[in-house]
């Protein structure tokens, strides 16, 4: 049944508990990832939006190093997202039957690699907490455009603000009086409370993952990132195994 499960997370015909179970584990390793990797490089990797209002400090400071890391840092989301798309759009081309699992085995191996090396860093030392920086950014945009894709871009795991601003919008229509919509033949202003639900449980989760990464990093260090990068291996190698069983 767990092999099952899993397996179901990334399986080809999509359900709408599949995309929402798959996107709360994935938000949870992002919260976990962005609080626990501010705690351990001094930068949080998935705030794509601060990254750009970072260069342009940057640069009108004149702090040409820093403005330099910045834009890296952006690219390297950009490559990860686009990675993501070529792994999925060429084992479609392939016919492979799981196409998601590639890039999930590859964000696993992407955080155990941060987690063996990362403890070798100095805290802000900006060489090697850049090249950390951009592993992050880089694995954060892989995750992206992989919840992305599955879940045909109703759901986002590494940052909040659209789904925050999607949360109000349907909070405000579920506070909207509608007096007089039957009798003057207007439609009716009504929320989506499913969307209000994914959103609600998405961003809690972000808030759990950040949580459990702040707390992990703070008392155990570098080793936190294993049980994330377990996780994401298991999905990803579940179908495989069920292929084998059956």
């Amino acid at each position: 049944m767990p092999l099952q499960y899993l397996t179901g997370l990334t399986a080809k015909p999509r359900t709408r508990q599949a995309d929402l179970h798959i996107g709360v584990i994935l938000t949870l390793v992002a919260g976990a990832l962005n609080a626990g990797g501010f705690l351990a490089i001094g930068q949080y990797t998935s705030h794509i939006t601060g990254m750009v209002s970072t260069l342009a400090d940057q640069v009108v400071l004149r702090h040409f190093d820093l403005a330099a890391i910045a834009a890296i840092s952006w690219l390297a989301f950009v490559c990860g997202a686009a990675t993501t798309a070529l792994m999925v759009n060429f084992l479609r081309r392939a016919n492979v039957g799981n196409v998601y699992a590639v890039p999930l085995l590859i964000e696993a191996v992407l955080i155990l690699v941060f987690g063996a090396f990362g403890g070798t860093l100095q805290k802000h030392e900006l060489v090697d907490v850049s090249l950390a920086v951009i592993t992050l950014c880089f694995t954060m945009g892989l995750q992206n455009a992989l919840i992305t894709k599955i879940s045909r871009a109703e759901i986002r795991t590494t940052h909040l603000t659209g789904l925050t601003t999607d949360m109000g919008i349907e909070i405000g229509k579920l506070l909207y009086w509608n007096r007089h919509s039957e009798a003057d033949g207007r439609v009716a202003v009504t929320a989506n409370l499913r969307k209000l639900r994914v959103h609600a449980t998405l961003i809690g989760s972000f808030l759990a993952g950040g949580l459990g990464g702040a707390f992990g990093f703070h008392y155990a260090g570098f080793i936190s990132t294993v049980p994330l990068a377990l996780a994401l291996a298991a999905i990803s190698i579940a179908p495989v195994l069920n292929r084998q069983r059956g």
